[in-house]
């Protein structure tokens, strides 16, 4: 799409977000005339971490140091800068955002085949992670670019997605008949399938749920619900990471080719940096979230909690893998009407030792 079409359509989007679009008109007169070349990003969610301590600092001060000050950047959160997360793929084809990261579990809905590497259940620990992230990568990069017109230039990931619960939870079992607070299909099928009740919640109104009584038990980030005061709402957490928040981080690839040689040089040998700081940060703070909730002495620089933690038995681990086998792997193959049976078995299934009957 033309930029002064982009320009044009915009003049209805949210204000917060025209800004994101100039970054589209790099190759214009516009942006040859100014000083440095000036990218513009849109980032993950907003108050984490991952954020605050690496993408953040990439963009607005890594990048002009290693470039010299050739290049720079402007990024802002998707959460503050008028995007939906379920919108964020779609907008990085369009090219309304020509860098930006988009949540797996957001797409759900629209693409569930790029979900395929965070299932619920599938990765009890970050080795499996990276089994899977790496055995899904070539396909996830290959159809996005031939399909989307998206190229992925890094994959991020949040600290494991645990449960907090107002009342004990000592096994999986205990979530029969709960309120449970989820954030993708995935999960509200990990948790249907224990009998709980999964309540899709976003993660702003986590707390006001909480409170309010909707909801009883939360899965979300170890260390985000200590930042966010769920060690002081609820008493126990259970330390199975159910999922753990991968994130795509692309560029729509019209924009991709238009950018300088030289700037795309170094975006690929610097943003392999920034993806591994960000999952050695995300398994740090994953040890120290369940740390501070629990008030070990090894908490450092945020607020301890009295939690309980329980441990996975041998028990919950088998109730782990009978979920994601009987009920996680074939829901999530229903959402993708077919697509996904033979990307499976060339992909994960081999590495995590899982096959899947072909597509009718």
């Amino acid at each position: 799409m033309p930029c002064s079409q982009v320009l044009t359509h915009c003049t209805r989007c949210a204000a917060k977000l025209l800004w994101v679009v100039l970054g589209l008109c790099a190759g214009s007169a516009w942006a040859q005339t100014a000083p440095a070349y000036k990218l513009r990003v849109v980032g993950g969610l907003a108050g984490i971490h991952q954020y605050t301590r690496q993408e953040e600092p990439f963009w607005t001060q890594t990048l002009p140091r290693v470039s010299g000050g050739k290049f720079s950047a402007d990024i802002v959160p998707f959460d503050r800068a008028g995007v939906a997360a379920d919108d964020m793929l779609r907008l990085i084809q369009l090219g309304v955002v020509p860098l930006g990261t988009a949540l797996m579990s957001s797409l759900s809905a629209q693409y569930p085949e790029y979900t395929a590497p965070d299932l619920a259940g599938l990765n009890p620990d970050l080795t499996s992670l990276k089994k899977s992230v790496a055995a899904f990568r070539p396909y996830l990069e290959s159809s996005l670019r031939a399909r989307q017109g998206i190229e992925v230039l890094a994959l991020y990931i949040y600290p494991a997605q645990v449960l907090f619960c107002k009342n004990p939870i000592t096994r999986l079992s205990d979530l029969a008949g709960r309120r449970v607070r989820v954030a993708a299909a995935t999960q509200a099928d990990f948790v249907a399938a224990l009998g709980g009740v999964p309540v899709l919640t976003s993660f702003a109104q986590i707390m006001s749920n909480m409170a309010s009584g909707n909801t009883e038990c939360a899965i979300t980030g170890s260390m985000t619900g200590n930042t966010m005061g769920l060690h002081r709402v609820t008493s126990h957490v259970f330390t199975l990471p159910i999922t753990w928040g991968v994130a795509i981080f692309g560029a729509n690839l019209a924009a991709w080719d238009a950018l300088d040689p030289e700037l795309k040089s170094l975006l690929r040998r610097e943003l392999p940096k920034l993806e591994a700081a960000i999952w050695a940060e995300s398994e740090q703070e994953t040890m120290q979230g369940l740390a501070c909730n629990t008030g070990a002495r090894i908490c450092a620089g945020a607020s301890t909690g009295h939690m309980l933690a329980t441990g996975v038995s041998a028990q919950d681990e088998q109730r782990r893998q009978e979920v994601l086998r009987s009920a996680v792997l074939p829901r999530w193959l229903q959402r993708c009407h077919g697509r996904c049976n033979e990307v499976w078995n060339r992909s994960i299934g081999p590495a995590v030792g899982v096959l899947v009957p072909a597509a009718p």
